[in-house]
């Protein structure tokens, strides 16, 4: 038996010209608002839980750690743009059954953390309307739909929305740190490590969520209008930008909030704090926000991978429509949204939370960036900048494999699912 390999367009830097019109700054919007997320209006208080001030360690720990990830998985996108991301550098590097192994991994991560993105905005609104569950998951569906609708219309609309938001998330942000600084206390510092150095590596596991997404925009990048030189420019622009605010925002929650920095909804607290009276209404549109510039980048990465997966043929070739560079995977789109979907109903019908699906979603993008790390390894020049970057990232990331526990059993069973897949339809 022999194997028929579905060789990805424009994977190589000699091969046809893309078509994309995103631009730079566009790009660095889509980058910021998949790293950015959600995890800044819910993931410092859980850090903090985690390790106390502690957390400050991991947090620092991330985004040195974003540097050499940002740039290898650019430096993958500008030398091979294509829509499959992660998934064709895998698949160049160590074959179509790992591709779609990975392929699997990302594009069914991205159902699981939805609902657990969308909720986390819907907590906000409900601290701000009241209303309970029901206006949690109220909120949770309209803005899966609500992103579905903008992705329908293409990467370029999808870009031009992300620049918008982009900057109001900024602005927002900012707003809450520098408002409220000036009711820090270093006192708050102490003790440092309430709960031992060791509990920093699962405050690091949980921070993950915060900074997936390095990967996200690889998917986008036969969308630029010249990949080998915007991409890299817009992941280092990202990089400075979330690794700024990150810090910022974490590290006047320890500062300001003291022990409340355990509490929900940090960042509404850190407004009211430094603009004085209730800020619920303020954080929930900061919140709604960053949400759904998360899932407007991860909807239109994760439509585009499943496109590309069906031309290549790890998935059924009926969502393959959509993979080239300009197209909408509308028929890809329409699976991610409608999984998401029965994920959200399964939340709600079971009263689970949040925290589980973004530990399984966590789970599930450190193994892509461990396998897309190794296999820069193989398909960047040797001696070059961006291959030192890939081996820096790989040695990080196989550390926070091992933080992540139980929860790799989630990528094991999507490999398993995926190789499975890959023997019933290969072709004799």
């Amino acid at each position: 038996m022999t194997e028929t390999l579905h060789q990805p367009q424009s994977t190589t830097a000699a091969g046809p010209a893309p078509a994309g019109r995103l631009t730079t700054a566009q790009g660095a919007a889509l980058y910021v608002g998949a790293v950015l997320g959600t995890g800044v209006i819910a993931l410092p208080a859980l850090a903090a839980q985690a390790a106390g001030p502690a957390s400050l360690i991991a947090w620092l720990g991330l985004v040195l750690l974003s540097i050499p990830l940002a740039m290898t998985f650019a430096a993958l996108g500008a030398r091979h743009p294509d829509a499959g991301g992660v998934s064709t550098y895998v698949r160049l590097a160590f074959g179509p059954r790992a591709a779609g192994a990975i392929g699997w991994c990302f594009y069914f991560a991205v159902p699981a953390g939805a609902p657990a993105a969308a909720m986390f905005a819907g907590a906000y609104v409900e601290a701000a309307l009241g209303g309970g569950q029901r206006t949690v998951l109220l909120t949770a569906a309209a803005l899966m739909l609500a992103v579905t609708v903008t992705n329908l219309f293409g990467v370029t609309v999808s870009g031009r929305v992300q620049l918008v938001l982009a900057v109001l998330l900024v602005a927002l942000l900012l707003t809450a740190v520098i408002s409220a600084a000036p009711h820090g206390d270093t006192a708050h510092l102490r003790p440092f490590a309430p709960h031992g150095w060791l509990a920093v590596a699962p405050a690091a596991a949980l921070l993950v969520w915060s900074f997936a997404g390095w990967e996200a925009i690889t998917h986008l990048a036969a969308d630029f209008r010249r990949p080998e030189r915007d991409l890299p420019r817009a992941a280092a622009i990202a990089v400075a930008v979330v690794g700024v605010l990150y810090l910022a925002v974490a590290g006047a929650g320890i500062l300001v909030l003291g022990p409340d920095a355990t509490a929900d909804a940090p960042l509404a607290r850190l407004l009211a704090i430094g603009l004085g009276g209730p800020a619920s209404a303020l954080a929930a549109a900061a919140a709604l926000l960053l949400t759904f510039g998360t899932m407007n980048a991860y909807y239109g990465s994760a439509a585009k991978l499943g496109a590309a997966l069906g031309r290549d043929g790890a998935l059924p070739a009926w969502l393959a429509r959509g993979a080239s560079a300009g197209d909408v995977p509308r028929r890809s789109l329409a699976v991610t949204s409608g999984l998401s979907a029965v994920a959200m109903a399964v939340v709600a019908l079971t009263g689970t939370g949040a925290q589980p699906l973004v530990l399984l979603a966590t789970g599930a993008f450190v193994a892509v960036y461990a396998l897309g790390a190794a296999s820069a390894l193989r398909l960047l020049p040797r001696g070059s900048t961006a291959r030192k970057h890939a081996l820096v990232a790989l040695v990080a990331v196989v550390g926070l494999l091992a933080a992540t526990g139980w929860y790799l059993l989630w990528p094991l069973a999507l490999t398993a699912a995926a190789l499975l897949y890959h023997r019933r339809h290969r072709t004799p």
